[in-house]
């Protein structure tokens, strides 16, 4: 299979909310490009995301804006500011507290991309 460039264009008005408690606008999401997706995630003030997982999936968080603390695997929160990147293996329990009083601003990139089928909650909301 012969792998084709294109580029997508940011579309923020295709943006959606969550019951995960972020807003999410995918920059790369598509069947044609199973190995990878690429979606920037918003987190408001002092919200902190649902406890999930992600079967078969690991995520990588690059901060762009904002100070939040990170839990990964029910291990003591870390804090983490623009540029630092956090690496979450698959199937690892995880949840992103903006710690901050700008919205918190990061690209969530998943490999292999992401798949709602695959997003599993570990708490009751």
């Amino acid at each position: 299979m012969k792998f084709m460039s294109y580029i997508t264009k940011f579309k923020p008005q295709n943006g959606f909310s969550t019951e995960e408690r972020c807003h999410i606008i995918e920059l790369l999401n598509t069947p044609s490009s199973p190995e990878c997706s690429i979606a920037q995630a918003s987190v408001a003030p002092g919200e902190t995301t649902q406890l999930h997982a992600v079967k078969d999936t690991i995520e990588r968080y690059v901060i762009i804006q904002g100070r939040a603390r990170v839990s990964i695997n029910y291990e003591a929160a870390r804090e983490v500011q623009p540029m630092d990147t956090v690496v979450i293996p698959a199937n690892t329990a995880q949840k992103i507290e903006n710690r901050g009083t700008e919205e918190l601003i990061f690209l969530c990139i998943c490999t292999p991309r992401f798949e709602q089928k695959n997003y599993i909650k570990l708490e009751a909301l």
